[in-house]
């Protein structure tokens, strides 16, 4: 695994912003400065399933444990695992292929219940075949919808299902119909994908997003800028105009050649 030409110039008045992704090789780096994909290379080889963050650190659901890193990432135990994220208070929850959700707490994981083909888990939600699951406490709860593919609760909380993208208000309102597979929220937007792209600003309605590929899109995350990775290895930003140079903005991309990307999470 390459990394990028040393040449590659950032200006120095900008950050930098790391982002993991999960891969089939491995837990991946990839270093974006405002609208520029930077030097990108594999941190740990493995089997990586879903990353997501914790405070400033990162953890990663593998084949064969979770990894808690990233220097340098270490197994946290647990075992196999699909899924990762938080529960409401930011700490660490894992989910095992039978459906297993645990916490990880003092160094322990502790059961919160079994649910059937967990797929997501984020601020609390998990999301499952089973439908949307709440931690309550030290167990999950029902919180209705079935076929949830993935859930995102920065704010008024988002489930992608098979049969439409659904907002949590008075119950389970469908935003609109399809097969969606990947949702996400920040402070200031939303993003959910199912055959195209979905984006929606400070609450406005969805509006289709045209991106500069075709292949299927594998999660969203938020730095700087919205960034998109797809399931084929494809890092897209949606660059703001005020940080750029030239002050054009739009969605800038570039190949990682890095097959079967689930997920990504930026530190």
């Amino acid at each position: 695994m390459g990394e990028m030409a040393e040449d590659r110039v950032y200006d120095e008045r900008r950050g930098e912003t790391v982002v993991y992704l999960a891969t089939g090789q491995g837990v991946a780096t990839v270093r974006v400065s405002s609208d520029r994909v930077g030097r990108f290379a594999l941190a740990r080889r493995c089997r990586a399933r879903d990353v997501a963050t914790v405070g400033d650190r990162v953890v990663v659901a593998t084949a064969e444990t979770v990894l808690a890193g990233p220097d340098p990432f270490e197994s946290v135990g647990f075992g196999e695992s699909v899924a990762v994220g938080t529960d409401g208070d930011g700490t660490p929850l894992a989910a095992g292929p039978d459906g297993t959700v645990a916490r990880y707490r003092d160094s322990e994981w502790s059961s919160l219940g079994t649910v059937g083909d967990v797929r997501a888990i984020a601020n609390g939600f998990v999301g499952a075949a089973d439908g949307v699951f709440r931690v309550d406490g030290d167990a999950l709860a029902p919180a209705g919808l079935a076929d949830v593919r993935d859930v995102a609760a920065a704010g008024a909380p988002l489930a992608a299902t098979d049969d439409g993208l659904y907002r949590l208000g008075n119950g389970w309102l469908r935003e609109r119909e399809g097969r969606f597979t990947v949702v996400a929220t920040d402070a200031d937007h939303a993003h959910a994908a199912a055959a195209e792209l979905f984006a929606r600003e400070s609450g406005d309605e969805w509006e289709a997003v045209t991106l500069p590929t075709d292949e299927p899109v594998a999660d969203v995350g938020y730095g700087e800028c919205p960034y998109v990775v797809t399931e084929r290895g494809t890092f897209l930003i949606d660059a703001d105009p005020e940080r750029t140079p030239d002050g054009a903005g739009g969605w800038r991309s570039r190949s990682l050649g890095l097959p079967d990307v689930a997920a990504l999470a930026v530190l």
